[in-house]
């Protein structure tokens, strides 16, 4: 019988790479833990409704790539594509914002969007991000900008690119909307077929269409930059006057719009160099003051980011070290031994010592072996003599510790953990 594979474009992780995953994440909760962000986990799966009526119908996400499938009653459901919609839906059916006018969340988890796997892009992707709701400020927005920084400088990311932009409010938009479809319909010849359809649907989702002859033309389109109302334009100011008295370093792009429609005034993307390639936007995110509203909340301001786990280690590049094997590795003789052992290495664990035994039994020898390419830092043979003495003999195995590979100790079995930890310094 053939082997089943895994689904094209979803991808297993293994113990290494699954690791790289977890010190990216723990480097998010502690960042964003310490400016007050608690961890608010969503559904997979979410009515499809909710993301047709927040990243809006006219995007790639909704209109090409999205799972929808009906379930056993026909209800229209989806595997979410990103997580911003689900935590402001959760936010609405939670009445959070009564408990609390200013609510910080942070998340990480599975994505899916049907689109052709690349280099740190898959279909089943893995994104964390943040959502802060309730504040209008501009320094709300710079907050968050300044932690996703603080995040990438964390996991040693220094060479990223920050792009600014506002896209404006409902005051000015549409002034920009109006100045930009004239210019788009004036170049339609010259367009591709789905911005020639943004053109009278959605005029500003062209800004971020990929096709180099619609950039060509995109390039001379007029600045929305230059349509900001006043308050609009009020708000992007302090934001750039609040990011600079943080250090964090900026650049404006006038053609940054995101792919979701539900942003509002600011939108920002954090570009790395180097491994990504095209694919170089490592975080993004920007303003929404109307989505909680039109997911049938009130007028709550908002503000968030995502970004992709994958393109997040692929921009660290590989591992400068393998991660370090078992502190302590149990090599028991004979059954008595066997029985003994679990209990000594799971005391040793209760202590906080990684420590490991060869449960399939063996010689000395072969057992040693397998501590030695386990990595293990220390080892203890324990048999019949050990258990009636209660005294075993602790060897270095590596160089991690105070003393050279090879070294032994005479210690006490209620010692064990003790021994272990003075030995590694």
């Amino acid at each position: 019988m053939e082997p089943l594979r895994a689904v094209k474009g979803m991808n297993d992780l293994l113990p290494a790479e699954a690791g790289r995953f977890q010190a990216v994440e723990a480097a998010m909760r502690r960042a964003f833990g310490l400016a007050g962000y608690g961890e608010v986990r969503t559904p997979v799966v979410e009515e499809a409704a909710l993301f047709s009526r927040s990243i809006g119908e006219e995007t790639d996400v909704v209109g090409k790539e999205m799972y929808v499938f009906p379930d056993r009653h026909g209800k229209s459901l989806a595997l979410r594509p990103e997580g911003t919609a689900g935590a402001v839906r959760a936010y609405v059916e939670h009445g959070v914002g009564g408990q609390d006018p200013l609510v910080r969340w942070w998340y990480a988890g599975p994505m899916f969007r049907h689109e052709r796997p690349q280099k740190g892009r898959y279909r089943q992707f893995h994104q964390l991000g943040a959502e802060l709701f309730g504040a209008a400020a501009p320094e709300a927005d710079a907050e968050l900008v300044g932690l996703v920084h603080e995040l990438l400088q964390r996991l040693g990311l220094r060479d990223v690119v920050l792009q600014l932009n506002s896209i404006g409010d409902d005051a000015c938009r549409p002034v920009y909307t109006r100045s930009l479809q004239e210019y788009l319909r004036a170049h339609a010849a010259e367009l591709c077929e789905d911005c020639r359809r943004r053109t009278e649907k959605n005029p500003l989702r062209t800004l971020d269409c990929k096709v180099p002859g619609c950039r060509a033309v995109l390039a001379g389109a007029p600045s929305v930059q230059a349509s900001l109302c006043e308050a609009c334009r009020g708000h992007f100011e302090a934001v750039c006057g609040h990011l600079s008295a943080l250090g964090v370093p900026f650049e404006t792009n006038d053609r940054l719009v995101r792919g979701l429609d539900y942003y509002t005034r600011t939108t920002f993307e954090f570009l790395a160099k180097g491994e990504l390639g095209s694919q170089n936007t490592v975080a993004a995110g920007g303003r929404y003051d109307k989505l909680v509203e039109q997911l049938g909340g009130g007028a709550v301001p908002a503000v968030g980011f995502a970004a992709g786990i994958e393109r997040l280690v692929l921009a660290l590049g590989p591992p400068a070290d393998a991660a370090p094997g078992p502190e302590l590795f149990v090599v028991p003789l004979g059954e008595p031994a066997k029985r003994a052992a679990l209990g000594i290495a799971q005391a040793a664990r209760r202590t906080g010592l990684a420590t490991e035994i060869d449960v399939r039994g063996g010689s000395v020898k072969s057992q040693l072996r397998r501590a030695d390419r386990a990595g293990a830092a220390f080892v203890v043979v324990l048999g019949d003599q050990e258990l009636a003495s209660g005294r075993v003999k602790l060897k270095q195995m590596g160089t991690r510790g105070k003393g050279r590979p090879g070294d032994e100790a005479e210690v006490a079995l209620s010692e064990l953990s003790s021994s272990v930890r003075a030995a590694l310094g």
